[in-house]
Protein backbone atom coordinates (compact mmCIF):
# COMPACT_ATOMS: atom_id res chain seq x y z
CA UNK A 1 0.00 0.00 0.00
CA UNK A 2 0.97 3.48 -0.91
CA UNK A 3 1.61 5.84 1.81
CA UNK A 4 0.09 9.49 1.88
CA UNK A 5 1.54 11.87 3.58
CA UNK A 6 -0.63 12.44 6.90
CA UNK A 7 0.01 15.81 8.96
CA UNK A 8 0.51 16.13 12.10
CA UNK A 9 -2.39 17.20 13.35
CA UNK A 10 -3.97 14.13 11.70
CA UNK A 11 -1.56 11.99 13.18
CA UNK A 12 -2.21 13.69 16.47
CA UNK A 13 -5.76 13.29 16.56
CA UNK A 14 -5.47 9.33 15.54
CA UNK A 15 -3.12 9.10 18.31
CA UNK A 16 -5.41 10.68 20.95
CA UNK A 17 -8.52 8.74 19.47
CA UNK A 18 -6.32 5.63 19.93
CA UNK A 19 -6.60 5.95 23.56
CA UNK A 20 -10.35 6.91 23.96
CA UNK A 21 -11.84 3.91 22.05
CA UNK A 22 -15.02 3.38 22.71
CA UNK A 23 -16.16 -0.36 24.86
CA UNK A 24 -17.07 -1.57 21.54
CA UNK A 25 -14.18 -0.68 19.44
CA UNK A 26 -11.89 -2.14 21.69
CA UNK A 27 -14.04 -5.44 21.62
CA UNK A 28 -13.22 -5.41 18.35
CA UNK A 29 -10.09 -4.35 18.56
CA UNK A 30 -9.14 -7.36 20.77
CA UNK A 31 -10.35 -9.83 17.97
CA UNK A 32 -8.64 -7.77 15.13
CA UNK A 33 -4.87 -7.10 17.00
CA UNK A 34 -2.08 -8.91 16.17
CA UNK A 35 -3.61 -11.09 13.12
CA UNK A 36 -6.35 -12.67 15.68
CA UNK A 37 -9.04 -12.79 13.08
CA UNK A 38 -8.30 -14.90 10.38
CA UNK A 39 -4.70 -13.64 10.20
CA UNK A 40 -5.78 -10.50 8.57
CA UNK A 41 -3.63 -7.40 9.32
CA UNK A 42 -5.86 -4.63 10.64
CA UNK A 43 -4.51 -1.09 11.47
CA UNK A 44 -7.14 1.18 14.13
CA UNK A 45 -7.93 4.39 13.83
CA UNK A 46 -6.02 4.73 10.96
CA UNK A 47 -5.95 8.13 8.69
CA UNK A 48 -6.78 7.75 5.02
CA UNK A 49 -6.69 10.98 2.90
CA UNK A 50 -8.28 13.60 5.12
CA UNK A 51 -10.61 10.83 7.42
CA UNK A 52 -9.83 8.87 10.36
CA UNK A 53 -11.28 5.63 10.12
CA UNK A 54 -11.98 3.24 13.02
CA UNK A 55 -10.09 0.06 11.50
CA UNK A 56 -8.51 -0.84 8.37
CA UNK A 57 -7.21 -4.07 6.76
CA UNK A 58 -5.14 -1.95 4.24
CA UNK A 59 -4.13 -5.57 2.29
CA UNK A 60 -7.34 -6.01 1.13
CA UNK A 61 -8.80 -2.59 1.05
CA UNK A 62 -11.39 -2.86 3.94
CA UNK A 63 -12.62 -0.37 6.46
CA UNK A 64 -14.92 -1.18 9.78
CA UNK A 65 -16.27 1.40 11.36
CA UNK A 66 -18.24 1.39 14.81
CA UNK A 67 -21.29 3.21 15.02
CA UNK A 68 -23.16 4.44 18.68
CA UNK A 69 -26.63 6.09 18.32
CA UNK A 70 -24.56 9.38 17.71
CA UNK A 71 -24.72 8.33 13.79
CA UNK A 72 -28.50 7.92 13.49
CA UNK A 73 -28.33 12.28 13.40
CA UNK A 74 -29.14 13.35 9.78
CA UNK A 75 -26.51 15.61 9.50
CA UNK A 76 -24.13 12.75 10.63
CA UNK A 77 -25.62 10.42 8.46
CA UNK A 78 -25.16 12.31 5.19
CA UNK A 79 -21.41 13.21 6.29
CA UNK A 80 -20.92 9.49 6.78
CA UNK A 81 -22.37 8.60 3.13
CA UNK A 82 -20.18 11.44 1.94
CA UNK A 83 -17.61 9.93 3.29
CA UNK A 84 -18.32 6.15 2.58
CA UNK A 85 -18.52 7.76 -1.29
CA UNK A 86 -15.03 9.02 -0.84
CA UNK A 87 -13.49 5.71 0.64
CA UNK A 88 -15.36 3.25 -1.89
CA UNK A 89 -13.99 6.08 -5.22
CA UNK A 90 -10.69 5.30 -3.39
CA UNK A 91 -11.09 1.06 -3.72
CA UNK A 92 -11.86 1.02 0.29
CA UNK A 93 -14.61 -1.33 1.31
CA UNK A 94 -16.64 0.08 4.10
CA UNK A 95 -18.36 -2.39 6.52
CA UNK A 96 -20.16 -0.31 9.29
CA UNK A 97 -21.35 -1.56 12.42
CA UNK A 98 -23.47 -0.95 15.41
CA UNK A 99 -22.02 -0.92 18.93
CA UNK A 100 -24.66 -2.80 20.28
CA UNK A 101 -23.77 -5.55 17.22
CA UNK A 102 -20.59 -5.73 18.85
CA UNK A 103 -20.92 -5.51 22.36
CA UNK A 104 -23.70 -8.36 22.25
CA UNK A 105 -22.68 -10.47 19.25
CA UNK A 106 -18.89 -10.13 18.66
CA UNK A 107 -18.64 -13.72 16.92
CA UNK A 108 -21.34 -12.37 14.24
CA UNK A 109 -19.64 -9.35 13.83
CA UNK A 110 -16.24 -11.10 13.57
CA UNK A 111 -18.24 -13.43 10.67
CA UNK A 112 -20.27 -11.12 8.59
CA UNK A 113 -16.26 -9.47 8.49
CA UNK A 114 -14.68 -12.64 7.39
CA UNK A 115 -17.87 -12.98 5.12
CA UNK A 116 -17.80 -9.64 3.12
CA UNK A 117 -14.23 -10.32 2.53
CA UNK A 118 -14.96 -13.79 1.02
CA UNK A 119 -17.44 -11.95 -1.26
CA UNK A 120 -14.34 -9.11 -2.13
CA UNK A 121 -12.31 -12.96 -3.42
CA UNK A 122 -10.41 -13.43 -0.35
CA UNK A 123 -9.66 -17.30 0.08
CA UNK A 124 -8.88 -18.50 4.26
CA UNK A 125 -7.41 -21.52 4.85
CA UNK A 126 -9.71 -23.88 6.13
Amino acid sequence: MTHQPVSQIQRHNAREMRKSMTDAELKLWNCLRAHRLMGLGFRRQLPISSYIVDFACPEHKLIIEVDGSGHNDDKQIEYDERRTTFLQSQGWCVIRLWNNEVLDNIENACAHIIAVLQERGVKFDD
